[in-house]
């Protein structure tokens, strides 16, 4: 099994030529918050020396306008990360920053390397001393001791090291770079910011939500496999580090990213409605109403109710200020925060048949508290429909989700899971479903619902 300390990536951001860079940053991350609540980090260049803030809780919470005029240079990295059980060292946020022979180096991380561990072993051996659990810091070691003299040449050695899910960002006092690993399993965008001096400044994320509340310009995706470089007065160089072989993550489409995103070319909101939509095709059931779990399971319940004609209703009202909650520590904070989160309104299910959508079963835990709570609102009938299939693998391509004994639905049918979750019936969207949502052409990494994995975690 995978070392799990080591799978906790999230959200990415790099910015270049830009004087507001920091600002560009805080301002890009806050737009990504949805992928990671546990730590914020921000490094910046001003072309002699770095600059990092990072530290535990939301973007909000980790800067302010104090904390951001000290970050100074027209060059800004970010990242925003969910942690795993039992580790919240602020030594773990990211970006990794160090100082070697070359200067000074800062990279950020989405995603997770499968030869983490053989690696890092290695490198241990050899005299490494690490300062985190995370496996970023592994690349930061395989550049320092690589025996190449420019950085470029550094990262493509570091990189050709490593395996698995990456969209790295890095930045020394004048360079920025972006890579992204083959497959493409983790999304990576390139946008254009515009200057008040008339020069193009560049910005790469995660999601293209960031480009929106900043006012950049979306280029393009970069591709599988391609490295970016950005030097001051040049456009963007690519070079194809890796021959590409897409395999683009199925679950970004299902929950991780946010709704107004385009993701590899596809819009996420109306990829969910479609589910929605072939959801109540596939799975009927008798109703007075369609309420969706807020906010993931919205988009689908708008489909499902639109396809079905049963009447939507936003039913269960939801907390903002309470954070997601299948990647919190532990098991008792995740009841609480549930009911923290979630509230139904007695005055509208009362009586009622109710079909609940929702994204997603991991446990199984918050899905039978949701039922719970509607039939102590008075509900007559719960029926869950998830749209999408049952999640019966672990993530090792950096999305966290438990082991594989955690899912229930690896361990069990969907009619004793039902059970479990004391509704009166429950379906899925079946994996023929989900591709028809989101379209077949395209390759997909689809693991956490087939067990078929692309590259297999080394021990």
């Amino acid at each position: 099994m995978i070392n799990k300390d080591f799978n906790e990536k999230c959200a990415v951001v790099g910015v270049f030529n830009s004087k507001s860079a920091s600002q560009t940053a805080y301002f890009s991350l806050f737009s990504m918050q949805h992928r990671g609540q546990e730590a914020a980090g921000i490094s910046s260049s001003d072309g002699k020396k770095m600059h990092t803030i990072k530290d535990r809780g939301l973007v909000t919470q980790v800067f302010d306008e104090v904390k951001l005029a000290t970050l100074k240079g027209d060059i800004a990295i970010g990242h925003t990360r969910y942690s795993t059980a039992g580790d919240d060292s602020i030594l773990d946020a990211q970006p990794v920053y160090a100082r070697y022979d070359l200067g000074e180096l800062a990279i950020v991380h989405n995603g997770n390397f499968t030869n983490a561990e053989p690696v890092r072993k290695k490198l241990i051996d050899k005299g490494a001393i690490f300062q985190t659990h995370m496996d970023t810091e592994n690349l930061i070691h395989l550049i320092a001791k690589s025996d190449k003299t420019e950085l470029l040449d550094r990262i493509m050695d570091g990189v050709k090291k490593v395996e698995g899910a990456f969209s790295l960002v890095f930045s020394n006092e004048t360079q920025m770079f972006a890579v992204r690993d083959p497959h493409g399993f983790r999304p990576l965008s390139l946008g254009k910011i515009s200057n008040e001096n008339g020069e193009d400044g560049y910005i790469v994320a995660s999601e293209t939500c960031a480009f929106d509340l900043v006012g950049a310009k979306f280029i393009r995706d970069v591709k599988a496999g391609e490295l970016l470089i950005f030097e001051k007065g040049k456009e963007p160089k690519s070079i194809q580090l890796f021959e590409p072989n897409p395999h683009h993550c199925i679950f970004e489409y299902v929950y991780f990213a946010r709704p107004d995103s385009t993701v590899i070319g596809k819009n996420v909101y109306k990829l969910r409605k479609e589910m929605g939509r072939n959801l109540a095709k596939e799975s009927p059931v008798e109703a007075d109403m369609v309420v969706p779990v807020p906010d993931g399971g919205v988009p689908s319940a708008l489909g499902y109710a639109e396809e079905s004609g049963i009447p939507f209703n936003m039913a269960i009202m939801r907390n903002h200020y309470v954070g997601r909650t299948f990647i919190e520590p532990t098991q008792k904070i995740r009841d609480l925060k549930v009911k923290m989160k979630l509230s139904p309104m007695s005055e509208v299910v009362g009586g009622k048949r109710v079909i609940v959508i929702d994204d997603s079963i991991v446990r199984g835990t918050t899905s039978r508290q949701i039922v719970r709570m509607l039939k102590e609102a008075g509900a007559k009938e719960v029926h869950m429909r998830i749209s999408s299939p049952p999640t019966t693998h672990p993530c090792y391509y950096g999305v966290d989700t438990p082991d594989q004994e955690q899912l229930i639905a690896s361990k069990s049918t969907v009619s004793e899971i039902a059970k479990y979750i004391e509704a009166d019936s429950l379906a899925y969207l079946s994996n023929d479903g989900l591709l028809d949502s989101v379209g077949r052409d395209l390759n997909y990494c689809q693991a956490c619902f087939t067990g078929d994995f692309v590259i297999e975690p080394k021990e």
